[in-house]
């Protein structure tokens, strides 16, 4: 099989490189890069190539300029998101905030998901999560609205122990669930909730389901790629 060329201009290839060593930990948070000198030497190619590479990563926040010192890699390591369907706030730790709770026309993705008609509507909660108090996902949680309906779910306010609680008190604890992740430009919405650079974001759809494989929960999930990394943990 003939492996096809990378046709991307060289800054991109270089920018691509370099992305790679941060998060895989090889430039640690804080290393100052090489002169750029240095840099045409190692990549073999032109100064303004490594200046343009420098510039796409400083844009998605991987690097910073000091005044004076040089180029730095930023100051933290990517941080790794335990992937759940609640997490139970604490202090400097994960916290909710609620933006809007309505019942909407869903997405053609969720209403195949419930086995709904194209017109009927669902429960709607859509969420930002912070830890630390740094914006780290937002969420559009959705609930057939005969489960939701006269429940915690369809009031707006924060619920005590979240939806698994809600849905568990209704006669239908959650069981699993099941991931569909995908990468995607932000919208402008996310972008602006998320103070994300020119980054992709990390996209999971996820079906929750109860007894009997029946689902009673659809969320699309989105958070940044640039310092954000999924965690799964699964027993084998």
């Amino acid at each position: 099989m003939t492996r096809r060329a990378d046709e991307r201009p060289p800054y991109e290839q270089m920018a691509a490189d370099l992305r790679a060593r941060i998060m895989a930990g090889d430039l640690e948070p804080g290393t100052q890069l090489p002169s750029t000198a240095r840099l045409v030497e190692e990549f073999g190619v032109a100064n303004t190539t490594v200046q343009k590479a420098l510039a796409v990563l400083k844009g998605e926040g991987y690097l910073t300029s000091r005044q004076g010192k040089g180029v730095f890699v930023r100051d933290r390591q990517p941080f790794r998101v335990e992937v759940g369907t609640y997490f139970e706030p604490q202090p400097g730790g994960y916290s909710y905030e609620l933006l809007k709770v309505e019942q909407v026309t869903p997405p053609a993705e969720v209403v195949k998901a419930f086995g709904l008609e194209a017109a009927d509507q669902v429960q709607m909660r859509k969420r930002l999560l912070r830890h630390g108090g740094r914006p780290v996902e937002v969420d559009w949680s959705y609930y057939p609205l005969s489960l939701a309906r006269g429940t915690e779910l369809a009031e707006p306010r924060r619920i005590r122990g979240g939806a698994p609680r809600v849905l568990a008190e209704a006669g239908y604890p959650q069981r699993y669930y099941v991931d569909a992740v995908s990468a995607r430009m932000p919208t402008v919405e996310e972008a602006e909730l998320l103070s994300l650079p020119n980054v992709p974001v990390i996209r999971q759809f996820r079906t929750v389901y109860s007894d009997g494989d029946r689902p009673v929960e659809v969320s699309v999930l989105v958070k940044g790629s640039h310092l954000y990394e999924l965690q799964y943990r699964s027993s084998v």
